[in-house]
């Protein structure tokens, strides 16, 4: 808990765990990591918080009228004045909690982006995050008008007796959607010659990816040298960086760190942030950072997995884990960590914070970016210097035969290599 701030919102943190939905994470865990996310936000001031029993969500109010009765005296005793619960609400849930409770309401989806919105920096994440809030708030537009005869404008002429405020709230949104993704648009372009120039150089890109606060900004720090943001927070890093690393081999790979993935990470968000993920997609290998000493690290993994595959990562991409925060486990714990992973392929024990593992990791990452090569004849125009150039230039060519229309390279080339030069 962070210490009082009397200009602190004062949160309280519900986690409700419904029978018929339970997965095997444990509640009391659960809750622990809502704590956490609501602590990632400045003005609030998390001063407590429940796991909730149910068997059933009511539609009404989510919880039973005695289990609201009970909460609301609760949270008045503890003049609670936001109320986070960490699960999906509708909107008529919300509107009902809210005016039982006489408190603010939020719900999963609307506190990570909160927590997004707080972070974003780049042009880009400010606009993926807007996106994802207006999208989140289309669905939601029932509990500002409960009134659906409210209209404005028209006289009747056309389409009725005139536009329900609601309507015209969903149009202004939908207006808005369109002009953010147009703007987006504008960025996946830029980002996209930036990936087709950074082609034509022979660096591979490597991407950190991982639940969130599973250590990767640490790593990305050491194996670079920046300094970007890195705290023992959710969210700490938002916006994608990418720096140029040299393996011990000598090769020059492109690292990439990422936002962090989480459990139920709302749709809006996935879809919003696609185009930032994008540098995952065009990865030559990805690097799934695990906080090897969490509790429920399997369970987080899997979420992990499960996004990748969302975001169209295909099953053969090639990807390595990384076992990080090994000296946050006890010297016993350690030594049976190193032995199951020394157990499986391509699994690495590390500590980003102290440098334990991260030599042993990047001669992995350099015999993985050592590509497997293989011969070929590339037939050349006499108008194709360029072409002929590039290929003398990546020093792959073994000899050339001159003919009547053109000359034909011999090359023993990667298939990077291969794909680049299609691209000249």
């Amino acid at each position: 808990m962070k210490e009082h701030d009397p200009r602190a919102t004062r949160a309280w943190v519900l986690h409700p765990d419904i029978k018929s939905q339970r997965d095997r994470r444990s509640p009391a865990r659960a809750l622990d990591e809502a704590v956490a996310l609501a602590a990632a936000l400045a003005e609030l001031e998390v001063i407590g918080g429940d796991v909730i029993n149910l068997p059933r969500a009511q539609p009404g109010m989510l919880f039973g009228k005695g289990k609201v009765a009970e909460l609301k005296a609760k949270l008045a005793a503890q003049e609670v004045e936001l109320v986070l619960i960490d699960g999906p609400v509708t909107p008529v849930q919300q509107r009902n909690l809210e005016k039982e409770w006489g408190v603010k309401l939020l719900d999963r989806t609307a506190l990570i982006l909160e927590i997004f919105a707080d972070r974003a920096r780049t042009r880009e994440g400010v606009l993926q995050v807007e996106l994802a809030a207006l999208s989140y708030q289309r669905t939601r537009l029932v509990r500002a008008w409960t009134h659906l005869e409210r209209q404005r404008g028209g006289l009747g002429f056309v389409g009725g007796p005139g536009e329900t405020q609601i309507e015209a709230d969903r149009r202004a949104i939908d207006d808005a959607i369109v002009r953010i993704r147009r703007q987006l648009a504008k960025v996946v372009k830029t980002r996209s010659l930036h990936r087709a120039s950074r082609q034509k150089v022979p660096f591979p890109v490597v991407a950190l990816v991982g639940y969130t606060n599973a250590g990767k900004s640490t790593l990305f720090n050491r194996l670079t040298g920046a300094k970007v943001f890195a705290k023992d927070m959710l969210f700490a890093t938002l916006d994608p960086t990418m720096r140029a690393v040299e393996l011990p081999s000598g090769q020059n790979v492109i690292l990439s760190d990422t936002v962090g993935f989480i459990s139920n990470l709302p749709t809006e968000l996935v879809a919003s942030f696609r185009a930032t993920l994008e540098e995952v997609l065009a990865a030559d290998l990805i690097c799934h950072v695990r906080d090897i000493s969490h509790p429920d690290s399997a369970e987080q993994s899997g979420d992990v997995l499960a996004i990748l595959a969302q975001l169209g990562v295909p099953d053969d991409a090639k990807m390595i884990e990384v076992w990080n925060k090994l000296d946050c486990l006890e010297p016993d714990a350690q030594d049976a960590t190193r032995v199951q992973a020394e157990r499986q392929d391509d699994v690495h024990t590390i500590s980003a914070l102290t440098g334990e593992g991260v030599d042993d990791l990047l001669a992995t990452i350099s015999r993985l970016m050592e590509d497997e090569k293989s011969d070929a004849d590339v037939v050349l125009a006499f108008s194709e210097a360029r072409k002929r150039a590039w290929l003398y230039e990546q020093g792959i060519v073994s000899g050339e035969t001159a003919g009547q229309d053109g000359t034909t390279v011999h090359v023993r080339w990667t298939a990077r290599q291969e794909k680049q030069f299609s691209n000249i």
